[in-house]
């Protein structure tokens, strides 16, 4: 296990280098730039915010100082949104947010997909099959930003029973967390329908029912837990996306996450915001990647962990 870990540390640290690097240069070719945003800045103003952050500099040499300055932990300061305000001290302020809204979508996402993909399994080719199939199919296939406007206008602005921006309030919650949660609840919903299918079909199923074994220790105990291998695979991308807060959804119903962060930050070519969070974000990812092999090991103790 030592050794899985340490070189799975080793491969994160490889891939967190090659995410910045794309993202640095790929940002870079993107035309336009920070102070552009700016209310028609001089050629002397604009040439001296430059030279202040750095920016007059080869792209080489800026792409230099910057690993230099991660390697340290400095992300940098924030050029346009927050301006000079570290960009840690922005993540540590708004990823709590997200964070927060995050869980409880994932949360949602899991207590309900679950069990759906277990019903629709049970009852293949009934109705429940049938209505659960054809409403995760819908909440896979319609993007984030339509089930985020459509909540929107239909409860927050029609009924007036929402609040439809913030997190103010606990009923604030409920229509970011549906619009979060939909996606990867249905998904869910599939892919433990497929997985609890192909296992209850397997031969240890059938000689446990035949041994008059009860229904539902077969079903909960035995089935259940060799079919959740596929949905924790997703569940390690799935968590590192929603626990960001989901950047459109942020950006729609006005949440001071990391989320809204991100997106502001393209649009102003905010360039050590873009960095910070992309990083941010792809160490997330590799962590859940790496909770969700070990939980592997828990549910199916036969998987081994090699190095």
């Amino acid at each position: 296990m030592l050794k899985y870990l340490v070189k799975r540390i080793g491969t994160a640290v490889v891939t967190l280098f090659v995410a910045a690097t794309i993202t640095f240069f790929v940002m870079n070719l993107v035309p336009g730039g920070p102070f552009l945003s700016e209310k028609a800045p001089t050629a002397a103003a604009k040439a001296a915010m430059e030279a202040k952050y750095g920016l007059d500099k080869p792209l080489m040499v800026q792409y230099g100082r910057y690993l230099s300055g991660l390697v340290r932990g400095d992300f940098g300061v924030s050029y346009v949104q927050a301006k000079n305000k570290p960009i840690i001290d922005i993540i540590k302020q708004s990823f709590p947010v997200s964070a927060k809204i995050g869980s409880v979508a994932v949360l949602v996402s899991v207590l309900i997909g679950i069990p759906l993909g277990c019903l629709s399994a049970l009852r293949r080719e009934k109705w429940q099959d049938n209505v659960i199939r054809v409403v995760s199919t819908v909440g896979i296939a319609v993007p984030g930003f339509v089930v985020a406007t459509s909540l929107m206008i239909v409860f927050a602005v029609k009924l007036k029973l929402l609040p439809s921006s913030g997190l103010s309030t606990a009923a604030s919650y409920v229509l970011p967390v549906i619009t979060l949660s939909l996606s990867p609840c249905s998904y869910i919903a599939r892919l433990m329908r497929s997985s609890m299918l192909d296992v209850i079909g397997q031969d240890y199923i059938r000689t446990a029912r035949a041994k008059g074994m009860d229904e539902f220790v077969t079903t909960f105990k035995h089935a259940l837990r060799n079919s959740l291998i596929p949905v924790i695979t997703y569940m390690g991308p799935m968590i590192a996306n929603v626990l960001t807060g989901g950047f459109v959804v942020e950006k729609i119903f006005n949440i001071p996450g990391l989320g809204r962060y991100f997106v502001k930050s393209i649009e102003s070519r905010d360039y050590t915001i873009i960095m910070g969070t992309t990083i941010f974000y792809a160490a997330i990812l590799i962590l859940m990647t790496l909770i969700c092999d070990i939980v592997y090991k828990l549910v199916d103790p036969r998987i081994k962990l090699d190095a």
